[in-house]
């Protein structure tokens, strides 16, 4: 699918440009707006640019997510979340380790701890130094931001390609608790407590909320007789506000939160293989009559495995910040201290199957991540209406990763017979430390100009010890091998823009972004000297133009732009063979290219009744892809479509709530999610592309505000529409196509329950 033409650019400048005019004769036509009607969008705070702004006023491209907007959908972390926010993807697997969000069609897929994510998640301004600390349960949540393309200016230290802001709740001023209870189809159940108030009259107020949930799965293991697929996670935060004088506050926050998944490493769809890009067919007889034999019959809609090893990942991710606010006038310094711990054991069996034979050996794998960060921010916020205002700081990282992964090999046969086994340990070190402002010009009180910059440094390093049973490599495992290597690097991202403001209620602006993610190790289980060498800084130049506001005597709310994006150096996952059995591998994969057009509309046209919908034309590709001498065609990769970046995704939802006795509303909701055909590897293998789909759901629920509780029916998928959420060639000889088999791709039902007190 070569996606380069003439008429490109012009048909998405033209598209920006139509929408840009719609959105201007709508503000053009505008009237005040009618107080008390009962219609008008409400007006939602970001912290974007490191303050409380309203939406409508920052020339970013923001998608926002309330909490109780998650909570009601049972939306419980960021691949639950992804459904609704158009511009995010994310790369499930059997593991934490395994996870990576993607913005625009823009992430980086690695398990190795030499590499940082080109999507920044950051919690209460503490930023995630690793992908898999990012998919935990998020409790007690505000609300998500998405903040979409590159952010590197005040968000450290990795958002070359977008940041996911989350913002978890604070303690209320008076004393109150809630309960929450949920029970899903499957016996899959959610349940959560917590308390929140004052604690010391004005000066110490605190929140404390513990959750539990626990699913078995969607997915049948009949070696083991078994359910798998699900989870079991527990947990708890807590956060403290005190406020000893007027002018200083100070936050302490805690979470930990404990998480069992039971995630195969694939289900088989298919035992054959269709080459990229001749589309040759390799079958694969012998696989299909031993998998037939263990009871699976291979489909894109399989949900049945024959594994004699229970994959499952023990995760356990935590820490606590401090951040003290302190007003000097005017001026606020801002000071982040944070140390985040995470700790995962994943147990897997790597061959997929139940059996050893002669053609097929018998491989497990078990590995252990011990890693930690500590991390200081400090910066100051003017005041704003002053000719310049701005938000600048200080910005250090320091994590420490330690891993061990051993993998077992039982061979029936061959030039190496009974019982082999490699064991690695690994591990990184990275000190990040930066310089960062961002400030706003004021020309006049409608029209500014925005500067930012963030000088960054890098000192990376690594160790890789690996002893292996045999001398030569063997299936899935390399000989023994030593390496080291440090790295020091500098570079920046920077932002610079024009914004107008057409009125009070609608914004308009266009701006540049560099983006910049560091140098990287490629530090893994069968790493060679070959890949000892470190791969070069990520770089990318991003072009936005965007208007966003409210329109209609406020009755609708719309965040528009059109966005062009340049990567080079891009830090992907590409993938070799060792003796027939796949291994990923970390390389620069050249150039690549998002493009498109975004938009955000809220609306609510009668009284009760509110309308969404979030859309995005994306069209990210491979521009130049750098084949080493001597590759196979099949490398040539110029054109096609990056993994995780559907050309089309949209989320549609419809709600209406009206008043049906004293004190109790019923409220209807449905949503739509469809996404056009999603190629999944980068190697652009026919059969790891997604057919579009659409998901639908729905709800009714019962809700007394005054009283505080609410009683809500779901119902996930109602058209009972299968969908795989990733696929990969599989790791057994590279003999077919597996699949991730998501917790809706069947139809379930399930209660929410809420009460305040």
């Amino acid at each position: 699918m070569k996606f380069q033409n003439s008429s490109k650019h012009a048909r998405l400048v033209l598209m920006g440009a139509t929408a840009a005019a719609a959105l201007a004769t709508a503000a053009s036509a505008q009237t005040a707006p009618s107080a008390g009607q009962g219609t008008t969008v409400g007006e939602v705070i970001v912290t974007a640019r490191h303050r409380e702004e309203s939406l409508q006023r920052v020339p970013i491209n923001i998608s926002v997510v309330s909490g109780a907007q998650a909570a009601a959908k049972n939306l419980n972390d960021i691949q639950d979340l992804s459904s609704q926010i158009p511009s995010v993807d994310f790369r499930t697997g059997a593991s934490n380790k395994d996870q990576t969000v993607f913005v625009r069609g823009i992430g980086t897929i690695s398990t190795s701890p030499g590499v940082e994510p080109s999507v920044s998640m950051v919690v209460d301004g503490v930023v995630m130094a690793r992908p898999g600390q990012a998919t935990v349960d998020l409790t007690d949540l505000d609300h998500v931001e998405v903040l979409n393309g590159p952010q590197g200016t005040l968000f450290g230290k990795n958002a070359s390609a977008g940041v996911v802001n989350v913002v978890t709740k604070s303690p209320t001023n008076t004393p109150t608790g809630f309960i929450d209870a949920g029970y899903y189809e499957g016996d899959e159940y959610r349940l959560a407590a917590g308390v929140s108030g004052p604690i010391m009259g004005d000066q110490l107020k605190g929140l404390l909320t513990v959750f539990n949930g626990a699913y078995g799965g969607n997915v049948d293991n009949v070696y083991l007789n078994d359910k798998v697929n699900g989870y079991i996670d527990t947990g708890g935060r807590a956060k403290f506000v005190a406020t000893p004088t007027n002018d200083l506050t100070l936050t302490l926050g805690a979470d930990y939160t404990h998480s069992f998944e039971t995630n195969p490493t694939g289900v088989w769809t298919t035992t054959n293989r269709v080459a990229y890009p001749n589309n040759a067919v390799s079958n694969y007889p012998g696989f299909a009559t031993l998998l037939a034999a263990e009871g699976v019959t291979p489909s894109a809609d399989n949900t049945t495995i024959s594994a004699n090893t229970k994959s499952t990942a023990d995760d356990v991710n935590g820490g606590l910040s401090l951040q003290a606010d302190w007003k000097l006038g005017d001026f606020t310094v801002t000071s982040i201290t944070a140390y985040r711990d995470w700790r995962n054991t994943q147990h897997q069996d790597y061959d997929q199957i139940s059996q050893t034979t002669s053609t097929y050996p018998g491989i497990e794998d078990l590995g252990h991540v011990d890693f930690d960060q500590t991390s200081e921010e400090l910066r100051i916020a003017s005041p704003k209406g002053q000719f310049i205002d701005y938000v600048a700081g200080l910005y250090y990282l320091d994590a420490v990763d330690h891993e061990t992964y051993e993998r077992e090999v039982t061979e029936v046969g061959g030039s190496t017979p009974g019982f082999n086994d490699g064991i690695a340990h690994y591990g990184s070190t990275d000190q990040n430390y930066a310089v960062f402002g961002e400030a706003n010009v004021n020309f006049t009180q409608q029209f500014r100009l925005v500067l930012g910059a963030r000088g960054i440094g890098d000192d990376l390093s690594y160790y890789n010890d690996r002893v292996s049973t045999q001398t030569v490599a063997i299936t899935a495992v390399q000989p023994d091998f030593s390496g080291a290597g440090s790295e020091t690097k500098y570079g920046f991202a920077g932002r610079a823009g024009l914004q107008y403001d057409i009125s009070s209620l609608i914004t308009s602006y266009v701006t540049y972004s560099h983006g910049y993610m560091g140098p990287a190790y490629n530090v893994f289980f069968n790493q060679t000297s070959a890949e000892t060498a470190p791969l070069s800084p990520e770089t990318s130049d991003s072009y936005e133009i965007g208007m966003k506001g409210q329109f209609l005597d406020r009755r609708v709310q719309a965040d528009v732009s059109a966005f062009l994006t340049n990567f080079q150096n891009y830090q992907a996952n590409s993938t070799f063979f060792v003796l027939g059995s796949l291994v990923t591998n970390l390389v620069n994969a050249g150039s690549v290219r998002t493009e498109g057009v975004q938009a955000d509309v809220t609306a609510k046209p009668v009284q009760g009744l509110t309308l969404d919908f979030n859309g995005i034309y994306d069209d990210a590709y491979v521009v130049s892809f750098p084949c080493p001498a001597g590759s196979a065609s099949s490398c040539n990769i110029n054109g096609e479509p990056m993994p995780f970046a559907p050309r089309w995704k949209s989320h549609t939802q419809a709600e209406y709530r009206w008043p049906v006795m004293d004190k109790i509303d019923l409220d209807l909701e449905t949503d739509y999610n469809w996404q056009s055909a999603v190629q999944y590897q980068l190697s652009e293998t026919p059969q790891t592309i997604q057919p579009a789909y659409g998901i639908w759901n729905a709800s009714i629920g019962l809700i007394s505000t005054p009283d505080g509780w609410s009683a809500r029916v779901l119902v996930k998928n109602i058209a009972n529409t299968h969908y795989s959420s990733y696929l990969s060639a599989g790791d057994e000889g590279s003999t077919g196509i597996v699949r991730w088999v998501p917790r809706d791709d069947d139809t379930y039902w399930g209660i929410n329950l809420h009460k305040d007190f």
